[in-house]
């Protein structure tokens, strides 16, 4: 695993002995490339869920994010990104532990890109697209991307936007309509 872009560009991180299963760099990377064209890295605030090694949150604090908060609910993967925000000299990232459904059930915050990526044998892990709308931890014109595995379709869902696949990966990009946010898709 590595940064692919940012200030901390071509960073290795090597995470051992977390029970994780990270983003490969080829998914990561079609994944930032989409993002590119789509939010300016310098003016958004990021929610990444089921942060794991920190890796999606640790490209987009290289990238320049107003803040990026990690949630995990696993003590070994907080302490290690934990240890990378101070290694890195992170400081537009934290990290809290908490269970992710816990969390989004309290008051909301508002995210301008929230990420997640649950383990893809959580059964609920098909609810929290509704969870993040419901409880509007979305910014107006904010994007939500779930990473998740084939056996989950969200194309009937009222903010889906679009799917893309990368090998087993597949991000689903989820929006507020045009007339709600005030934004087209494109």
């Amino acid at each position: 695993m590595r940064i692919i872009s940012g200030s901390h560009k071509g960073r290795i991180l090597r995470p051992e002995g977390l029970p994780v299963r990270p983003t490969t760099d080829m998914a990561k990377e079609s994944l930032f490339n989409i993002l590119n064209n789509r939010i300016d890295f310098e003016d958004v605030k990021v929610l990444d869920l089921f942060a794991g090694t920190g890796n999606i949150s640790m490209e987009f604090a290289s990238r320049g994010a107003i803040s990026v908060l990690s949630i995990d609910v696993n003590g070994r993967c907080v302490e290690y990104i934990s240890k990378m925000i101070t290694d890195l000299k992170f400081s537009n990232l934290s990290t809290i532990r908490a269970n992710v459904f816990a969390f989004l059930a309290r008051p909301a915050g508002s995210y301008d890109v929230i990420f997640a990526d649950p383990p893809y044998d959580l059964e609920e892990r098909e609810k929290v697209p509704a969870l993040i709308f419901e409880n509007k931890w979305l910014a107006d014109d904010g994007w939500f991307i779930m990473e998740h595995d084939k056996r989950l379709n969200f194309k009937e869902h009222p903010f889906f936007a679009e799917e893309r696949q990368y090998g087993k990966i597949h991000f689903t990009f989820f929006k507020r309509p045009e007339e709600e946010s005030g934004e087209s898709l494109d």
